[in-house]
């Protein structure tokens, strides 16, 4: 039996899928308005994490995409984007935080059921919505850093001085700034700038150089 949560700050869109899984014979149980009322829903309930939770890109609460998903994920669940595939910057970061696929909320709900049952099923999700998302975002654009680049920007971005990351790694301060201003410019030759420590760590997490925060879901 899969378990599945719904997770959409438009409750008609819940309702429909709910009705939906119910066809398929899913079962739903979860649905509400953001990541943190369902961490809520787990913290109290005493129940393991669903098997595909069904997200959409931006709810009403504020919260960020590579948070929601990232949470997700890390409690345990294959994360599904429902949401319009017109957004490729935002399905970046999904993709980013660990989002096994997306699917178009103008797509049939009998895409959306094939979907959660193929990842369901630890299959690989691909679909035209993802791909036209991916191949658009120049984003997705690797950096192409050095190891000892990556190396820098990791301990440097996760806020160390650079001082510091100069002597963690054995180097001279200035090989390491040199590292530092050359990964910064290797992100704006792809277009995705990074002028500020905050920028720079935003880019480690997206191209997995450093992890996320750990999720506030308890056990």
């Amino acid at each position: 039996m899969t378990r599945v949560a719904l997770i959409d700050d438009h409750e008609s869109v819940r309702l429909g899928l709910e009705a939906a899984c119910d066809r398929d014979g899913t079962t739903v149980v979860f649905s509400g308005a953001t990541v943190a009322s369902y961490a809520r829903w787990r913290c109290s309930s005493g129940e393991g994490p669903v098997d595909v939770a069904v997200l959409d890109l931006s709810l009403g609460d504020g919260s960020t995409v590579t948070a929601n998903v990232s949470a997700l994920v890390h409690d345990g669940s294959d994360v599904i984007i429902h949401s319009v595939a017109d957004r490729p910057g935002a399905v970046r970061e999904a993709l980013a935080a660990g989002a096994a696929g997306v699917v178009s909320k103008v797509s049939p709900t009998e895409d959306v059921m094939r979907a959660v049952r193929t990842v369901a099923r630890g299959e690989a999700l691909n679909n035209v919505e993802w791909a036209s998302a991916v191949d658009g975002d120049i984003e997705f654009s690797a950096a192409q850093l050095s190891a000892r680049e990556r190396d820098v920007l990791r301990l440097y971005a996760a806020g160390l001085p650079l001082k510091v990351v100069a002597e963690r790694l054995g180097i001279a301060y200035s090989t390491a700034k040199e590292n530092i201003t050359r990964v910064r410019q290797k992100y704006v030759e792809i277009g995705r700038p990074a002028p500020t420590k905050v920028d720079l760590l935003r880019r480690a997490m997206e191209d997995g150089i450093v992890s996320p925060p750990e999720s506030d879901f308890g056990e």
